[in-house]
């Protein structure tokens, strides 16, 4: 299989997996420093038992991969614990639109840091996509959900805090092994919020221990494998366009589960993110190509 289609299929199922985070947080009951921790941990021992069987655990932890690593586990530490604490703000719908911004942020990455070519017709897509962000944000939650005011800011600026680390996160796995690597940074999770996760005082039922559980397992141990390895076979405009599953899985799962009606200017929002995201993924073209003109020597 070529690496790019296996790198898309790989892309497409961690989105849509972690699109349906946010009911898993919020199904939990716990609070937002003890649901990383525990994300964290449980991810910890999946990817481990991973790393294993796969052989990646012998001879291939130098210090340069341990060091990148770590950065990009503080970075995603980070990013977890303002996206859940977004979702109680602004909604997990809104939180999540608007953290998929960091498609955006990638693609500069990219471009600066890699000098990968930005076309005119990725722009165009971009541009599309970011449009139905907008369209999605600008009406803002349901009157009837109780979030306003300053929440509701604070919410977006938190959602595009995360969406600032995932894009830092994703560039530092550019270049070392993903399994690996998803494993250290839940590793530097786990040191970083034992202090502040309340160990003390454990869940004390067996729903709040699956929800944790699968958290861990299935949308950190599946999921970072699937993206980390999507992220080493696709260019960066790809990854960032195909990361716009996402939020199209997390509205739907936010107006099925939580009764969160989207408005109209929102689902057509909804509607332009996924018709970007097939735009740029299958290459298609807003306009013709000019065909070259013949130079007069070239006329018989």
């Amino acid at each position: 299989m070529d690496s790019t289609v296996r790198g898309t299929i790989e892309m497409t199922a961690a989105m849509t997996i972690i699109g349906t985070i946010g009911w898993f947080v919020v199904m939990s009951g716990q609070p937002v420093m003890d649901v990383v921790f525990w994300r964290c941990a449980f991810g910890a021992v999946a990817l481990l038992i991973t790393c294993a069987a796969l052989g990646l655990l012998r001879g291939r932890l130098t210090l340069r991969i341990l060091a990148i690593a770590a950065l990009g586990g503080a970075a995603i530490v980070i990013n977890w614990l303002l996206l859940f604490s977004a979702f109680s703000r602004a909604s997990i719908s809104i939180a999540t639109a608007v953290y998929n911004t960091q498609p955006f942020m990638l693609v500069g990455f990219g471009a600066l840091l890699f000098g990968e070519r930005l076309t005119l017709t990725k722009l165009t897509w971009l541009g599309i996509a970011f449009a139905g962000m907008l369209l999605i944000v600008q009406t803002g939650p349901d009157a009837g959900s109780g979030i306003v005011g300053t929440d509701y800011v604070t919410g977006i600026v938190m959602a595009l805090g995360a969406a600032f680390f995932w894009a830092v996160a994703a560039i530092v796995a550019k270049k070392t092994p993903p399994h690996l690597i998803a494993l250290i940074q839940v590793c530097v999770g786990v040191v970083m919020l034992t202090p502040f996760a309340n160990l003390s005082h454990l869940p004390a039922d067996s729903w709040s221990w699956a929800m944790l559980v699968t958290l861990g397992v299935v949308h950190t141990g599946l999921v970072y494998i699937l993206m980390y390895g999507a992220i080493q076979k696709l260019p960066t405009h790809l990854q960032g366009s195909l990361s716009f599953i996402y939020p199209v899985v997390a509205i739907l799962v936010d107006v099925i589960a939580f009764g969160h009606r989207l408005h109209p200017a929102q689902l057509v929002g909804a509607a332009a993110i996924l018709i970007a995201a097939a735009g740029m993924n299958l290459g298609w073209t807003l306009w013709k190509a000019k065909p070259p003109v013949e130079s007069p020597q070239a006329v018989k």
